[in-house]
Parts: structure tokens; C-alpha cells; sequence
């Protein structure tokens, strides 16, 4: 597109002045059309109209109005997870998918590393406690200064993730498909070969994974069996990793120590699931992502204004998704 022929930009995220001015840069000469969400936490709900009309589109935009969006030529995701976007005919052939990784390592590493310290330190049981007027000592408490972490995947959360415990005093091992050097904060990475021998000696066991046929359902009973007896489970990554029956068992029997999870499945989680009474699990409505913490937006505006220009340009988009 030119100065006389410029991009339309379809706005969806509850941006700040000063923040729309940082993504304008990316294409200058572009028109911009804002959609203000219900809520500073949501994204806006455009009119078919308008997805009509955009050459590009920043936000998670509903995937029933892309069959309007004829000339869309880059649909920027506002997430890291891209799953409702990558069936067939869903995005249009000649639009780039782009998704925003890099842009919640620290709100999810953050959230799930003080869940997991606060089952450490028996927070959540000494707060029912003051709920029952109930002044008890729970006893001895654990650390993550010398513990074993093993984190399974090493992008932007994970190792965010593995830099705090790191920074407390744990040796964090790594794991992922490739192996591979080990980025800062891991002392080493392994594959996911490798995973029951690394989970018998893991202290604390926290899963940033995304949602494939390979890990939908890994942590199974079997994966809990040889876990550590006495570890803490944690995942921030996507709920179908777990198989529920075999988590709420190995708290029951106590084989974990505890579980910290921000992401089920289903969500929201059905008033009858077993996990709401599940001892030792702490549980929050997948909220460690989204706009909680103003370094989200920051991040995501800094990757969509780097792809407006990138597109401008001709040059390769960030954080490419195919379709």
C-alpha cells in the first residue's frame, strides 16, 4: 500500500493514547479504526463492515466474521495460542496469521511461580484456616532455594519461568522437542524423551506446552506415577495436558504435594468438576494472560507495530502462524 493507497488497520485492543501512537508508527500513512471493547480486559466487537474493510486486523477477532474479511492481508492475534484460527478457510488464503509470543513470559511466569511458592509455603491452607478463626500451625514448609525445577517448554513463559526459580535458588532443567543449549536460567534442556527420568527427580514440575496430539493428555496417570513423591505440579500452558481423574489421584493419595492451575479444560469449569474440592490444588479462571498486566499490551503493540511495518515492507512477519 501506498501514501495514496493506504492500509486499513482495524483496531480491537483497549489501547492507551500513548499506546496507539506507538503502533501508528509501524505504518505510518495507514488509517487506523479503533474499536473500544466493553471492558479493559476484552477486545472490541467490530460490525462485518468493518473486518470488510481491513487489510489488517490487531486483536482476536470472533473467526465467524472472517468470511467478510475479502481483503485482509495480515490478522495480528493479540494471543500466543492460535487454535481457533488454523482450520481450513478460516483466515483467508492470502492473509498472513501472526500470533504474540514474546508477549506474556513475565504476566504468566509471575502468576504461576507465586501460585506454586504459596503452595510451598502452605498459603492457601492458612488462609482457610483464618476463614475458620483457626490459629494452626500446617507444620514444615518447602523452598525452591535447592529444589530441582523441570520446566516443560522453553519459549518466552518458560523461560521467564525458569529465571525466577533460578533466581531463588533452583537448578532448572528444561524440556522440549529438540533439546538443544540451554537458554538462560536452565542448566540444561532435554527432550521430551527423557521426561520420566527427569520427572523422578523433579522437585517442582511446571508445563508452559501449547496444545498438539503429543501433549493433549501426557500428564495421565502414568506421567503422575513416576512423578517425585512430594512434588508440585503447575500448568499455565493449555488444560487438555492434563487428564483430571489422574491429577485430582495423585493429590488425593498424596503422591503431589500440590498442583497450581491457571488453565483447565473445559473452561469455564463446570460447578460439579472434582478439582473445586481437590485438596492442595489452586486453581484460578485462566487469567495469569490476558491484559492483567499493562506490559501485555506494551509487548503486543511493540510486535503488531513491527509487523505493520514489516508488511509495509514486504519483509517476513513476525511470529508467522500457517494456516
Amino acid at each position: 500500500m501506498t501514501a495514496s493507497n493506504p492500509l486499513n488497520v482495524l483496531v480491537l485492543l483497549p489501547l492507551t493514547d500513548e499506546q496507539r501512537a506507538r503502533l501508528e508508527t509501524g505504518a505510518p500513512h495507514a488509517r487506523y479504526t479503533y474499536v473500544t471493547p466493553t471492558s479493559p480486559l476484552d477486545v472490541g466487537a467490530p460490525s462485518a463492515e468493518q473486518v470488510a474493510e481491513a487489510n489488517v486486523i490487531v486483536g482476536n477477532v470472533s473467526p465467524a466474521l472472517l468470511g467478510h474479511a475479502a481483503n485482509l492481508r495480515l490478522l495480528q492475534l493479540n494471543s500466543a495460542g492460535y487454535d481457533s484460527y488454523i482450520s481450513a478457510g478460516t483466515v483467508p488464503a492470502a492473509a498472513a496469521l501472526a500470533c504474540a509470543v514474546g508477549a506474556y513470559g513475565q504476566a504468566v511466569s509471575e502468576h504461576l511461580f507465586a501460585m506454586t511458592l504459596s503452595l510451598m509455603k502452605r498459603l492457601p491452607t492458612y488462609q482457610d484456616c483464618q476463614r475458620k478463626h483457626n490459629w494452626a500451625d500446617l507444620g514444615p514448609v518447602t523452598t525452591f532455594d535447592g529444589a530441582r525445577v523441570l520446566v516443560l517448554g522453553t519459549g518466552d513463559i518458560g523461560g521467564h519461568f525458569a529465571r525466577l526459580c533460578a533466581g531463588m535458588g533452583a537448578t532448572v532443567v528444561g524440556a522440549n522437542r529438540h533439546g538443544g543449549e540451554a537458554p538462560a536460567g536452565f542448566s540444561r534442556v532435554v527432550t521430551m524423551d527423557a521426561l520420566a527420568a527427569e520427572l523422578a527427580e523433579a522437585d517442582v514440575v511446571a508445563s508452559f506446552l501449547p496444545s498438539t496430539p503429543a501433549t493433549r493428555g501426557l500428564a495421565n496417570e502414568k506421567f503422575f506415577s513416576v512423578c517425585k513423591p512430594g512434588a508440585y505440579f503447575a500448568n499455565g500452558g493449555r488444560g487438555d495436558l492434563v487428564v483430571a481423574d489422574a491429577l485430582v489421584a495423585a493429590l488425593e493419595s498424596e503422591r503431589l504435594a500440590g498442583a497450581a492451575l491457571d488453565v483447565t479444560t473445559p473452561e469455564p469449569l463446570p460447578a460439579d468438576h472434582p478439582f473445586w474440592n481437590t485438596k492442595n490444588l489452586l486453581l484460578t479462571p485462566h487469567v495469569s494472560g490476558g491484559f492483567h498486566m499493562a506490559c501485555v499490551l506494551d509487548n503486543i503493540v511493540g510486535i503488531a507495530a513491527e509487523n505493520l511495518a514489516h508488511l509495509a515492507a514486504g519483509e517476513p512477519i513476525r511470529n508467522f502462524v500457517r494456516h
